[in-house]
């Protein structure tokens, strides 16, 4: 859903009834209540609330509704022509309380030396590099949020980011940007952090690891396995897949988009452990795949 579907609801909710415009009548959420739910009711260019509806919308959409307008007023995002998907709604908020609490500032500051482009940005937090591109508004959020004047707007993903620490004992190449958003953890345990940006791996051909044992944390899905993995142990040959802990997901109950294919055309067994061979056919037989950022950093690293 966006912002123009959830307002709409709410004003159901509050006035009982709503105009209908095009993104409401093209709304898979809104002909979901009418049509399976039965408890809106569509006239040629009005929406109406049947029984059932209030129940449910308290139940479901009321306190997530106030906290999206809370964040939005508060943070001089709420405007008539808003239309940022809940999704980019709950990233935003994520960037907020990060910034809030001291967690992103080494990364804003690396963004900022580092001259990060939108592609770059569109990556750490939205995990695809495109996302953004042509989306102004959100764009503007983001600088706002990240307290950023501007952002490049070329193609260059030549940079590597780091999270420093004191006397570094190993160093984790992760795959998403979630690790070096929460700093405090890695550094107590002296573990430096790489971010490079997923599939973006010509950079590693320049990185130098001082010597230090060197380990990979990404999503264990067909991607992050069969894919991103051994282009990364080609540019960096002693590097280490590491062994989830996290909570293995259903590919399909969480609308992932990297699913289990062309497995056979595919040998990654000599680079995986006898112990990680076996999570990997289990997710597969499963049709699941783990999160990186749901696995416990720390224990990953101690075993």
């Amino acid at each position: 859903m966006n912002w123009i579907e959830l307002r709409a609801l709410n004003n159901l909710y509050s006035n009982g009834d709503v105009k209908i415009n095009d993104t409401l009548a093209k709304s898979g959420e809104i002909n979901y209540l009418i049509n399976s739910l039965r408890i809106l009711e569509r006239t040629h260019n009005k929406l109406f609330v049947l029984e059932g509806f209030t129940e449910l919308y308290e139940k479901d959409y009321l306190e997530k509704y106030h906290r999206y307008e809370t964040f939005l007023s508060d943070n001089e995002l709420l405007k008539p022509q808003l239309r940022f998907e809940e999704s980019d709604i709950q990233i935003l908020i994520g960037i907020k309380e990060d910034m809030d609490n001291g967690n992103l500032e080494p990364l804003r500051e690396q963004i900022i030396k580092n001259e990060a482009t939108v592609r770059i940005v569109s990556l750490m937090f939205f995990k695809n590099e495109k996302y953004l591109l042509g989306k102004d508004a959100l764009i503007n959020a983001v600088k706002l949020l990240l307290n950023i004047d501007e952002l490049a707007d070329d193609k260059d993903l030549q940079y590597k980011y780091v999270l420093e620490c004191n006397n570094p004992t190993c160093i984790v190449l992760c795959e998403n940007i979630d690790f070096l958003k929460r700093p405090t953890l890695a550094r107590a345990n002296n573990i430096e952090l790489w971010y490079a940006g997923g599939k973006n791996v010509t950079k590693l051909d320049y990185a130098d690891t001082r010597g230090l044992p060197i380990y990979y944390s990404c999503d264990w899905d067909y991607d992050g396995l069969f894919i991103i993995y051994p282009l990364v142990k080609e540019k960096i040959p002693n590097i280490e897949l590491l062994t989830p802990n996290g909570t293995p997901k259903g590919i399909v109950e969480t609308e992932h988009n990297s699913k289990w294919e062309n497995i056979k055309d595919r040998n990654i067994n000599s680079l995986l452990t006898p112990i990680q061979l076996d999570i990997m056919n289990e997710l597969i037989k499963l049709d699941q795949w783990i999160i990186e950022e749901s696995n416990n950093l720390i224990d990953m690293v101690n075993r």
